[in-house]
């Protein structure tokens, strides 16, 4: 299983993270199931840009995006070449690095 690991983040994971993923799981659904609180307004469902994030090494393995995931992208905050949304980002068999942006468009944490 390839492994993720998140660059510090001031509120989110302020020493960073690092774990394995599934084929199977999102980058989003891997954090929250680590204990990170990362942000998924729409659960999860590429209806909005709270789980941004930009793929430090390792964005030519992972899966496309959809159509759906790059109109959302456009929303984002600080978006880069290698954003993508976690909800839709799936690893393939190499390790990641990613980094939280330092905001979302999201007015209050859901805090789920």
């Amino acid at each position: 299983m390839p492994k993720v690991k998140f660059l510090p983040h001031e509120t989110i994971c302020p020493n960073g993270a690092e774990f394995e993923v599934s084929n199977d799981e999102s980058i989003c659904e891997a954090a929250l199931k680590h204990g990170l609180k990362i942000e998924h307004a729409c659960e999860m469902s590429c209806a909005c840009t709270t789980c941004h994030i930009i793929v430090r090494e390792g964005f030519n393995s992972l899966n496309d995006s959809t159509e759906d995931e790059e109109d959302m992208l456009d929303k984002a905050w600080g978006l880069e070449p290698s954003s993508r949304l976690s909800c839709q980002t799936f690893p393939a068999d190499q390790d990641l690095v990613v980094e939280l942006p330092k905001y979302t468009i999201n007015q209050v944490s859901e805090n789920h």
